[in-house]
């Protein structure tokens, strides 16, 4: 989680424009190719509304070649501003383009009103993840109708975001909530980030700077799930072992931890797994867990048996 709060406090320091990733492909010959082509997930990755195009715009900076990723908005410059590959402008004709006004009905109004252009957007989709920051209007309003959209053509669908801040008031937070409610009802799985939790962690921390980290762990969460299905490892999943979890799994949480140890490697191992046990943002009792997603990265020098260490001990827990 260190980690993560520094390379956000990096970012805001520098203040460089997000740069578009690149893509890289294998020597594998042409006949390899077509085939995994024809056998790979396809996913899809929704940010809705500004701190959805935040997320995806951090996404873009890490490099994520996983997946589709689309931003959709109501408001037309902050469209314009992310990098998003793809843009879906949602509501044109209700709000000519000018963002819904933090009101979660007028942007629930302007994604039933393009709900065609959605569906194409989310066509052909095994998995897709929509973020969000709950509590404006855009995000919270159109995320429960991307959802019942993706639900609709069979897709896995996750829902990772953020609930806001305590100093954003009670009425975002109000609307959060109820956003939560509509978007758990059309989704798989919602992992839920209260970000007052970030406070425990870095509490003197600017608030842009905190905003920023919020979108660090969005987009941190999306591309650890989509490369767990798409990237090879010591040990791998497919699809199928993540839908497995996922597939109506309810709310779920995340917690991260990490260790730069230089002692054993058990040492090492545990501290990273106590640390993600205890992360702030994991603040619930797992007794009632029905299963978990356990991504383990680390240096070559990484065993096998400090990966089963670590599964060992989230199972204990």
């Amino acid at each position: 989680m260190e980690s993560i709060v520094q390379e956000a406090i990096a970012r805001a320091d520098a203040k460089k424009p997000p740069q578009e990733s690149k893509k890289h492909f294998s020597d594998s010959d042409e006949e390899l190719r077509k085939i995994i082509e024809n056998i790979k997930t396809s996913i899809k990755v929704i940010g809705a509304g500004g701190a959805g195009s935040n997320t995806i715009d951090r996404l873009m900076e890490m490099g994520v070649d996983s997946g589709d990723v689309i931003a959709i908005n109501t408001d037309a410059l902050h469209l314009l501003r992310c990098t998003a590959p793809k843009k879906v402008l949602i509501g044109a004709k209700l709000t000519r383009g000018i963002g819904a006004g933090n009101d979660p009905v007028v942007g629930e109004q302007c994604a039933e009103t393009d709900v065609e252009k959605i569906a194409e957007t989310l066509h052909g989709a095994d998995m897709v993840f929509i973020t969000c920051g709950l509590g404006g209007g855009t995000g919270t309003g159109s995320v429960p109708v991307v959802a019942e959209i993706a639900m609709d053509i069979q897709a896995l669908t996750v829902g990772i975001v953020t609930l806001p801040f305590t100093v954003e008031g009670k009425f975002r937070a109000a609307n959060a909530l109820k956003g939560l409610k509509k978007l758990k009802k059309h989704s798989d799985t919602v992992i839920v980030i209260p970000n007052d939790k970030l406070l425990e962690l870095a509490p003197n921390l600017p608030l842009n700077v905190a905003f920023k980290v919020a979108d660090e762990l969005l987009a941190n969460a999306v591309k650890g799930i989509t490369d767990m299905v798409t990237k090879s490892g010591l040990v791998n999943l497919d699809f199928a072992d993540v839908r497995a979890i996922l597939k109506n799994g309810g709310t779920a949480m995340i917690g991260m931890g990490e260790s730069n140890r230089d002692t054993s490697m058990e040492a090492r191992a545990e501290e990273s797994v106590r640390r993600a046990l205890k992360s702030p943002l994991l603040d619930v009792d797992m007794s009632g867990a029905t299963g978990a997603l356990v991504n383990i990265t680390g240096s070559p020098d990484m065993t096998l048996e400090e990966a089963q260490q670590i599964v060992r001990i989230v199972s204990e827990n």
